[in-house]
C-alpha cells in the first residue's frame, strides 16, 4: 500500500470510507506510471476492475497538489449516458475538495456551459461530437479553456479503434493541443483490448509522450455462459426434449402472435424475478423483442417488467431505463442495443441475454461485462434463432451461421485471448473533408498553405499526399464548399455553410434523416422514413398510430395502440474479421464439444457437422449444388469477401462463364459457371496473384459512396478510398491461395 500514502488525503478518505482493504494491481500500476513518469498510459483490464479509479486517483491527486489555471482534465466518452454516469462518480470523489466536474453535451443547460467558460477549471466531460462543436463555435475560448490542460482521459478506447469517429477524436486532440499550446498526457481506458501494443500506438499517435501499459495481474475471471438454439416454431433440433404443444402464449388470444416463439418464451421465463439485460444487434430487433416480451406479460396477466434502451429513444426514455437499472431492488429487464454495452454502472445485474451472435469479440466481452459486478461471476445466455429451412433449401441456407459465429467469438477469446485489433483507415478522405471544413469554420480565412499545414500534419492523415489534398481543395472550390477570396485566402463557401451550420455536421458517423416522434406532450424518440397518416410505427417498445406528419419540422404525432409491427431505423450489418470466419470453419471440422452449449444447440451443432461432412465442405471450399450451380465458402472477413466478389465478377467472369451470382456476405457466394471446379480455382488463383491496382476492382462508372462525407468528395478520391481502404486485397489474396 506504499502508493496509498502518495494519494491526496481526500482520496485516502474515499478508500477508507468504501472499506477497501487493498488496491488492485491496475490501480497500483496506473498510479506508479502517472506519478513517476510523463508517459501516456493505456489501462487495459476487465470490466469492473477499477479502471476509472485507477486513472483518477493519481490524476485528482495531481490536480489537488498543483491546481491548474484552466480545465485540467478533458474526459472524452463515446456516450452521453456514460458521461452522466461518470459525472456522478467523479462528483462523489471530489465532493470535499475544490475540483469541479463539468459536462458538455446537448442535454446540458446553457447556464452550466456559460459558467465553465467563465471559470474554466477541474474536469470537463465531453463526447467527440460536442468537442467538435466546441472547437468550431467557441474557437476563441479554446486557449483560455485549456491553456493548462494536463490530461486527456479517453474512456472505452476500444470503441474508437476501428472507425473514423476514432480518427476524428484524435484529430481534435491534436488540434486542441496546438490551439491551446499544451502537451497533455493521454490516458486510455478499455476492458476489451487484445493487442495492447497496437492499441498503445494508436493512443499515442501524434503525441510527444511515449505510451506505457502497466502490467495487470490476471484476476482469474469466472464466467457463467450458456448458448441455446431455437427454431422459431415446430420441433427443435433436439426434438425429444421439445413439446410444441406447450407454447407460453395462449394462441387463441387475439393478442398473441399466430405461433408462440420458443426463444422469446425462454427469455420471458428466465428473466422473471431477476434484473437482466437483453442485447440485440439492431434497434429494429430491440423494438420487436420488447414488444413481444411485453405482450407475453399482457397475455400472462403479469405486470409489465420490460424496459427499452437504444440510440433513437428520447433522453427521458433512456434515462428512465438507466435509473431503473441502477436501483438495487429493481427486477426489471431492459432490452438494449450497444448503448448499454459500454461502461455505465448499472448495479447488480444478474444476467445478460444476447439474441443471435454479435459481430465482434469486443462486443461480446463488453456485453458479458455488464454482469458480474459486486463480486458475482459474469453471466451471459446466448439465444440463437433460426427458421426451419424450406424443403428445397440449398446447402448454404441450412447452415446455422449465427450459432457458428457465436461459438467462434467465445472460443477465440477463451483459446487465444483474441480481440479485434485497431484498424485505422489508410486513406480517410471522408474525414479529411470533415476536418478541412471544421478547421476553416473555426479559424476563418486561411491561405491554402496554412490550411494544408493545419490538416495534413494531423497524424491520422499521414498517408494522404499533397497532390490528393490539392485535388480535394480544387473540387471543393468548384462546388462552392470552399470559396477563394480576392487575396487568395480560403473561407467556407455557401454550399459548405449549409453542411457545416447543421448540427449533424459534428458527427462523422452515418445518420439517417430522422423525425421526432411525439404523443401528446411525451417525446418518444426518433424514426427514419415516417409512414403515411393512419399507419402504425414501432418505438419505445410499443406500437403507435400516426396522426400527423410535419415534414417541414421533421415531427410525427401519434397515439398508442395494441399490436406488433417491425420498426425501421436504418441499421446496417457489422464488419466481421477473418479470424472469426476461420474459427467458424474450424468448428465444423473439429469434434470438440463446448461445455456452454445447451441441448438444442448441441443437437443443432451435431446436425451441421454431419451436413458439412456429407456435403464435402470439409474437403473443399467450392461445392456443387447441382448442374452448373456452385457455392463458394471463402471463410474470410467482410472486406476481403467483398474484394473476392469483385475479383470473380470483374476479373474472372468471362473466363468462367459466370452468371446468376449472389452472395450472403461474408458467409458464402452462389453462382452458375461453365468451367469445372479445378479450372475455376486455377483461374481464380492466377487472377488474384497478378500484379494489379486495387482500383481495377471498382466498376468503370462506379462511385462507391461508403462514408458520411463521401458525397462531397471528387469521384476519383471516393474510388481511391474504397479501393485502398475498404477492399482488403491482401487478405483476399491470402484467402484465394488457401482455397481447395
Amino acid at each position: 500500500m506504499d502508493i496509498f500514502t502518495r494519494f491526496a488525503p481526500f482520496i485516502q478518505d474515499y478508500i477508507y470510507e468504501h472499506g477497501w482493504k487493498n488496491l488492485r494491481s491496475i490501480q497500483v500500476g496506473a498510479a506508479e506510471t502517472i506519478f513517476n513518469s510523463q508517459d501516456n498510459v493505456l489501462l487495459a483490464a476487465s470490466t469492473a476492475s477499477g479502471k476509472t479509479e485507477a486513472a483518477f486517483f493519481p490524476i485528482l491527486t495531481d490536480l489537488y497538489e498543483n491546481p491548474p489555471q484552466s480545465v485540467g482534465v478533458l474526459y472524452i466518452s463515446p456516450l452521453k449516458a456514460l458521461i452522466n454516469d461518470q459525472y456522478e462518480r467523479l462528483n462523489e470523489l471530489c465532493q470535499d475538495v475544490d475540483i469541479p466536474v463539468w459536462r458538455w453535451h446537448g442535454e446540458v443547460t446553457q447556464t452550466q456551459k456559460r459558467k465553465l467558460l467563465k471559470h474554466p477549471s477541474g474536469i470537463l466531460q465531453i463526447t467527440p461530437e460536442s468537442l467538435e462543436s466546441l472547437m468550431i463555435n467557441k474557437h476563441m475560448d479554446i486557449p483560455n479553456l485549456f491553456h493548462d490542460l494536463k490530461y486527456i482521459v479517453i474512456d472505452e478506447l476500444h470503441s474508437f479503434l476501428r472507425s473514423d469517429r476514432g480518427g476524428q477524436t484524435f484529430c481534435l486532440i491534436e488540434r486542441l493541443s496546438k490551439m491551446a499550446d499544451v502537451d497533455p498526457r493521454r490516458i486510455g481506458l478499455s476492458a476489451t483490448i487484445g493487442d495492447t501494443k497496437s492499441a498503445a500506438e494508436f493512443l499515442g499517435a501524434g503525441s510527444k509522450h511515449k505510451t506505457t501499459v502497466p502490467k495487470v495481474e490476471g484476476s482469474g475471471q469466472v464466467w457463467r455462459l450458456s448458448m441455446e438454439h431455437f427454431y422459431d416454431n415446430g420441433p427443435q433440433a433436439d426434438s425429444n426434449d421439445f413439446d410444441p404443444a406447450q407454447p407460453v402464449l395462449d394462441e387463441k388470444s387475439d393478442q398473441a402472435p399466430n405461433t408462440a416463439d420458443p426463444s422469446m418464451a425462454y427469455i420471458f421465463e428466465h428473466t422473471r424475478g431477476k434484473k437482466c439485460l437483453v442485447f440485440t444487434n439492431s434497434r429494429e430487433e430491440c423494438e420487436a423483442v420488447c414488444q413481444i416480451l411485453r405482450q407475453y406479460c399482457e397475455v400472462k396477466h403479469e405486470p409489465d417488467r420490460f424496459l427499452i434502451h437504444h440510440g433513437n429513444l428520447s433522453a427521458a426514455y433512456r434515462q428512465t431505463a438507466e435509473v431503473e437499472m441502477k436501483d438495487e431492488d429493481s427486477l426489471m429487464t431492459t432490452c438494449a442495443t450497444a448503448t448499454l454495452e459500454l461502461g455505465i454502472d448499472i448495479g447488480k445485474l444478474e444476467r445478460a441475454f444476447q439474441i443471435d451472435a454479435p459481430f465482434t469479440v469486443s462486443g461480446f466481452l463488453q456485453r458479458m461485462g455488464r454482469t458480474g459486478r459486486r463480486g458475482n461471476p459474469s453471466e451471459m445466455w446466448f439465444v440463437m434463432r433460426e427458421s426451419h429451412p424450406e424443403s428445397r433449401a440449398m446447402l448454404p441456407e441450412i447452415i446455422p451461421w449465427s450459432l457458428l459465429q457465436g461459438i467462434a467469438l467465445v472460443q477465440l477469446y477463451l483459446e487465444e485471448r483474441w480481440v479485434e485489433p485497431p484498424e485505422p483507415n489508410l486513406l480517410p478522405y471522408s474525414l479529411l473533408y470533415h476536418q478541412t471544413m471544421s478547421t476553416l469554420a473555426s479559424n476563418g480565412e486561411m491561405t491554402p498553405a496554412e490550411l494544408a499545414s493545419r490538416v495534413l500534419t494531423l497524424h491520422y492523415f499521414r498517408n494522404v499526399s499533397q497532390d490528393d489534398y490539392r485535388v480535394l481543395l480544387r473540387h471543393l472550390i468548384r462546388e462552392d464548399h470552399i470559396q477563394q477570396t480576392e487575396n487568395g485566402g480560403l473561407i467556407v463557401g455557401l454550399s459548405g455553410e449549409r453542411v457545416v451550420n447543421n448540427f449533424k455536421f459534428y458527427a462523422v458517423f452515418q445518420e439517417n434523416e430522422e423525425y421526432a416522434v411525439k404523443s401528446e406532450s411525451e417525446e418518444l424518440g426518433t424514426i427514419v422514413k415516417p409512414p403515411p397518416v393512419g399507419d402504425k410505427i414501432a418505438i419505445a417498445g410499443r406500437v403507435w398510430v400516426v396522426e400527423d406528419v410535419d415534414r417541414k419540422r421533421h415531427q410525427v404525432y401519434c397515439h398508442p395502440v395494441k399490436g406488433r409491427i417491425p420498426a425501421y431505423f436504418g441499421d446496417v450489418a457489422g464488419d466481421i474479421q477473418p479470424e472469426i470466419l476461420q474459427r467458424m470453419n474450424k468448428i465444423l471440422t473439429e469434434k470438440k464439444q463446448y461445455p456452454y452449449l445447451m441441448k438444442h444447440a448441441t443437437a443443432r451443432l451435431k446436425e451441421v457437422r454431419d451436413t458439412a461432412k456429407t456435403s464435402g465442405m470439409l474437403e473443399s471450399n467450392l461445392i456443387n449444388l447441382g448442374g452448373k450451380m456452385w457455392c463458394l465458402f471463402p471463410w474470410t472477413g467482410t472486406y476481403a469477401f467483398l474484394a473476392l466478389e469483385r475479383l470473380i465478377k470483374i476479373k474472372c467472369a468471362k473466363r468462367i462463364g459466370l452468371r446468376g451470382f449472389n452472395s450472403s456476405r461474408p458467409y458464402f457466394m452462389q453462382f452458375a459457371m461453365d468451367v469445372s471446379k479445378e479450372e475455376f480455382l486455377e483461374i481464380l488463383v492466377e487472377e488474384a496473384n497478378k500484379d494489379f491496382d486495387s482500383l481495377e476492382l471498382v466498376y468503370p462508372n462506379e462511385v462507391p459512396v461508403f462514408d458520411k462525407y463521401d458525397e462531397y468528395l471528387p469521384d476519383e478520391l471516393v474510388r481511391k478510398e474504397f479501393a485502398h481502404s475498404i477492399l482488403d486485397i491482401e487478405e483476399m489474396k491470402k484467402c484465394v491461395n488457401q482455397l481447395q
